[in-house]
């Protein structure tokens, strides 16, 4: 069973300037939490209780400030630093230590994952211990991801990184589980053209041991991927469309926290208590009441 988890939080952000010359993009509101709070949840509704934050030199302190050593949450918090943006692929071997001789998913920190079923799918990839599980999400641009083709047992046959005939609408999105293998693998992969440790060639390498598993995600679920000023506001706009319309929260790690037990009605209240001047602290107290949906 996966038990760790690693955020990838690190990158310049260019695309998102003047936005993030100062600050990280996932220090980046959206809606009403900080950007990085989407993909924590995900790794906590998945189970994940052993979680390093890879950021950059510069705002390593920014995200210790947010979110501490994640006590306050029932979980294990702990830093490490990648010096420059050579490829997703690297955060195995900067997190190299911290896996140990475990297996380890990786989420990247600006991916947004949302829908009917999604808690299911993160515990069966997480119980699996050998081999690794990516996500495959309907895209109407694949040529801008790695993109996985299948055959017509469904099985993935060939994945192909930002391709500029893609084979299929499927793009691999940026959460990925794999065994204890990893390390080895992502330290043996050779730079692409870009200089960089692409995640597509360690997931090739299961692909080519018949190691890797693919879960599509269907029409019930949302993958945004934040990376621009357009899709900043639109995943904002999708927030706040379904909490305002439900009344419930998108991405509280306080609320998956107390669901899964990781913390009690009381921790949940202190939480809440200076938050309570807002709709979030409100939100958290109501729950703490037995207010919210179960």
């Amino acid at each position: 069973m996966i038990r760790k988890g690693i955020i990838l939080a690190g990158g310049s952000g260019s695309r998102l300037y003047p936005l993030t010359i100062a600050m990280s993009k996932q220090l980046i509101p959206i809606y009403d939490k900080p950007m990085i709070y989407y993909p924590l949840s995900v790794l906590l509704l998945g189970g994940l209780t052993e979680i390093l934050i890879i950021t950059t030199p510069e705002s390593q302190h920014q995200f210790q400030e947010l979110l501490g050593d994640g006590e306050r949450w029932g979980i294990n918090i702990s830093y490490a630093v990648q010096p420059s943006p050579d490829g997703l692929a690297q955060a195995f071997i900067i997190g190299k230590d911290f896996i140990g001789g475990d297996g380890c998913a990786l989420i990247l920190g600006d991916n947004i994952f949302y829908g009917h079923g999604l808690v299911e799918q993160l515990e069966k990839a997480a119980a699996r211990d050998q081999g690794a599980t990516v996500f495959a999400y309907w895209v109407k641009d694949p040529q801008r991801y790695g993109v996985v083709d299948f055959n017509d047992a469904g099985q993935a046959i060939s994945i192909e990184e930002k391709p500029s005939f893609p084979r299929s609408n499927y793009a691999v999105t940026g959460l990925y589980y794999y065994d204890n293998q990893v390390v080895d693998v992502a330290t043996g992969i050779t730079p692409s053209s870009r200089g960089e440790l692409e995640i597509t060639d360690v997931n090739n390498w299961y692909l080519r041991q018949g190691k890797l598993q693919v879960e599509r995600l269907g029409r019930g679920h949302a993958w945004l991927d934040t990376g621009t000023h357009e899709s900043l506001l639109q995943a904002a706009d999708f927030i706040a469309t379904v909490q305002e319309r439900q009344g419930l929260m998108v991405a509280c790690p306080e609320e998956i926290a107390y669901r899964k037990g990781l913390i009690d009605k009381e921790q949940l209240l202190r939480l809440a208590d200076p938050l309570k001047k807002n709709g979030y602290g409100q939100y958290l107290m109501d729950l703490a009441k037995g207010g919210s949906l179960s």
